[in-house]
């Protein structure tokens, strides 16, 4: 992570940007150098290496989420070929615990940022809309491990799902008016009291793990 005497201010630093500890840090960048083979970046097939994502029926989502430049909080928008350590710290840091004393305003960005990182997960062409095409898809990723679901029933509860979003967050919609997708703010409303601080987390003590994503 830098030379010797570095190390300290640097750590600091990614300490103050991430809310992670340095004892976290240290290993957080153990697994980074596991996953990037020693080398400075990681790439996407570097993630064949973890076996908790191999049978993710979102993995390519989660994969793809790491590479995200609206993840990345850079300016530009679209994919980036590879991370350094210090992106991929970026990038953990949403799935980072719950502090026990973070105050209100505190919890609330820590809960819009990892909604937000949810919400890139649905919205696939990044036009800042969760269209009912986009939420099929994930729907239907999601389910595509129950032998006993056929593409149709996955296909019925997203749409249930839209409208139940509609409702949420337009009401009573006229015969004409056509719900084109689910919004930001849309998004925040729908996950009004689900406990997505909890859910979405990463496991320090196993090192063989990278991030669940429920």
């Amino acid at each position: 992570m830098g030379s010797a005497h570095s190390v300290p201010a640097e750590m600091r630093e990614l300490a103050d940007r991430t809310g992670f500890t340095s004892e976290q840090i240290e290993h957080l960048h153990r697994r980074f150098k596991q996953l990037s083979q020693d080398q400075l970046t990681i790439r996407k097939e570097n993630f064949d290496s973890i076996p908790d994502l191999e049978f993710n029926p979102i993995r390519g989502k989660i994969v793809h989420a790491f590479f995200d430049k609206r993840n990345l909080r850079q300016e530009s928008d679209g994919l980036a070929d590879e991370i350094n350590f210090e992106d991929f710290l970026t990038i953990m840091s949403y799935f980072r615990p719950i502090e026990m004393n973070m105050d209100e305003e505190q919890l609330d960005r820590f809960r819009k940022e990892k909604l937000k990182f949810l919400f890139h997960m649905y919205d696939s062409d990044h036009d800042g809309k969760i269209t009912l095409q986009e939420y099929r898809n994930v729907v239907e990723e999601l389910l595509s491990g129950n032998p006993h679901l056929e593409k149709e029933s996955a296909r019925s509860i997203a749409d249930g799902a839209m409208m139940e979003a509609a409702s949420i967050c337009v009401g009573q919609m006229g015969p004409d008016q056509v719900y084109e997708g689910i919004t930001f703010e849309d998004f925040l409303k729908m996950w009004q009291g689900i406990d997505i601080e909890t859910k979405m987390h990463v496991r320090f003590l196993n090192v063989d793990t990278i991030a669940h994503c429920y």
